[in-house]
């Protein structure tokens, strides 16, 4: 396989390079935002064409939701126009393009977990740029996997867990909003997801389209923070507990909405391709990686 990566230094992006770097098979161009700009179409015809890869993996995207209220230009243009000059690029080689996307594209209304075919309504600006982005990519090039997960952590980036543990080490006590619910998805568990298609994708599953992965138990987020204190409490990140107390969205207030649902029913990506839910437990046992 011949992949180039986009947003290397990114939570996915990192977990994609580590990967791919013990595989034999893998020739790989992985890429920042200083060495690709991938709003810049002249920039990225020109890498792809050099490079000519057979697969795209674009980690690269605009993720402060908050600020994207205000920097709607800068949003759509990492997160729609890039996204489609590379699945221009892709199409011109003849390559697949793997991209991910989010729970945002959907309001968060439904009482059920959501799947790939229901009607998708972002309440932010976010969450519109990256829908625009999915159709752009649909649109530019027939070989594409659109992959949209939510509640990603790490040991890269920033991210919740992250936040929770410097969080714990300076207060006693803090509060977390117990009416969201999600599955938290491990960002090592996506790579994964996404080099396991890949490799489906160059032996012939030519199952393109939309598809969900994300985490499962699905909880809310303050149940997340319960969980990952008590594995940092257990694991001697955290020498002293504290204390969660629930709020609820209204006490915490957001220049953006957040979907009060994001929960992504995972079935597709199971019978499709084999792939089961990331199991987010089980990667917060590691979670001195993440301290």
């Amino acid at each position: 396989m011949r992949i180039l990566i986009t947003g290397k230094n990114g939570q996915v992006g990192s977990c994609l390079v580590d990967q791919l770097n013990t595989m034999s098979d893998v020739t790989m161009l992985a890429l920042d935002r200083d060495q690709l700009d991938i709003t810049d179409a002249t920039q990225v015809n020109k890498v792809v064409s050099e490079f000519n890869p057979n697969i795209i993996i674009n980690a690269a995207a605009y993720t402060a939701v908050d600020k994207a209220e205000q920097e709607c230009k800068l949003a759509s243009a990492i997160n729609r126009d890039g996204p489609q000059n590379l699945a221009l690029a892709a199409n011109k080689v003849d390559a697949a393009i793997i991209h991910i996307s989010t729970d945002y594209v959907f309001d968060g209304d439904s009482v059920n977990s959501y799947t790939e075919s229901d009607v998708t309504a972002p309440q932010g600006e976010y969450g519109r740029s990256k829908l625009a982005g999915e159709q752009a990519v649909a649109q530019a090039c027939p070989k594409h996997i659109i992959l949209r997960t939510a509640w990603v952590f790490g040991e890269h980036g920033n991210n919740f867990v992250k936040t929770m543990l410097r969080l714990a080490k300076t207060r006693e006590s803090l509060g977390v909003v117990a009416d969201q619910f999600g599955g938290p998805t491990y960002a090592g568990d996506i790579a994964n997801a996404i080099v396991t298609i890949a490799k489906q994708i160059v032996d012939g599953n030519q199952a393109y389209g939309t598809f969900h992965y994300s985490g499962f138990p699905h909880v809310s987020w303050y149940s997340f923070a319960e969980k990952i204190f008590e594995i940092a409490l257990d694991t001697g990140v955290l020498v002293q507990p504290i204390k969660v107390n629930q709020i609820t969205t209204l006490d915490y207030p957001t220049p953006a909405k957040r979907p009060a649902n994001s929960r992504l029913n995972c079935d597709k990506i199971h019978n499709i391709f084999g792939i089961k839910q990331s199991d987010w437990q089980a990667a917060l046992v590691r979670i001195k990686e993440y301290s």
